[in-house]
C-alpha cells in the first residue's frame, strides 16, 4: 500500500501552488548524517554527479565538502534515484541535509511512490524526519518521512483549488 495517494496530495505537487522546486530537508543534521546520505547514494547505485561550479569531480567525503571556505562555490550532488526523478543536494550547511526536487517530474501515483521511497530510504538511514516545504516556505512542511511511523505522512491539510 502506498504511503500517500495521489488524489489526496496532488495539490502539494502543483508547481503553480507550491513553486516548482520545493525544499526537502533533514533538520538537526551533522557531518556524519551527510556522510550517511553520500554512502546511501553509493550503496543503492543511484546515478549521481558531483560538481563544484562547472567542474565535475568524484564524490568526496562529507567532511571535505562541508569544510570548504565560505567564499567557495557551493558544491552540488545531483542524484537520480529513479529514471526521470532528480534530487539536487546542496552542501550549504552541515546542520541540515537539504535538496531540491522538481515537482514537474513528480506527477501521478507512480512518481509519488518513487519520491516517497526516496524519502523513506534517507529517513530510515538517518533515523530522522525528512520534510518537504513549499518553495521558499522553510519551516512549514506539508509532508515528510516520519521516523516513528516509518512512512511518509501528511503534515498539513491539502490545498483546495
Amino acid at each position: 500500500m502506498p504511503d500517500l495517494l495521489w488524489d489526496d496530495v496532488k495539490s502539494f505537487f502543483d508547481p503553480d501552488l507550491m513553486g516548482a522546486l520545493p525544499d526537502v530537508r533533514v533538520p538537526d543534521a551533522s557531518v556524519e548524517d551527510w556522510q550517511v546520505v553520500l554512502d546511501l547514494v553509493e550503496a543503492r547505485g543511484w546515478t549521481c554527479q558531483y560538481s563544484e561550479g562547472e567542474t565535475v569531480l568524484p564524490v568526496p567525503r562529507a567532511e571535505a565538502v562541508l569544510s570548504r571556505p565560505a567564499h567557495a562555490e557551493c558544491p552540488e550532488l545531483r542524484v537520480w534515484p529513479t529514471v526521470g526523478v532528480l534530487a539536487i543536494f546542496r552542501f550549504l550547511d552541515m546542520d541540515e541535509v537539504d535538496f531540491d526536487v522538481d515537482l514537474r517530474e513528480l506527477q501521478g501515483q507512480e512518481r509519488l511512490d518513487a519520491f516517497c521511497a526516496f524519502l523513506r530510504e534517507i529517513g530510515r538511514s538517518l533515523g530522522k524526519p525528512v520534510l518537504m516545504d513549499p518553495e521558499g516556505g522553510h519551516g512549514h512542511p506539508v509532508l515528510g518521512f516520519d521516523a516513528e511511523a516509518d512512512r511518509v505522512v501528511l503534515l498539513a491539510e491539502p490545498l483546495v483549488r
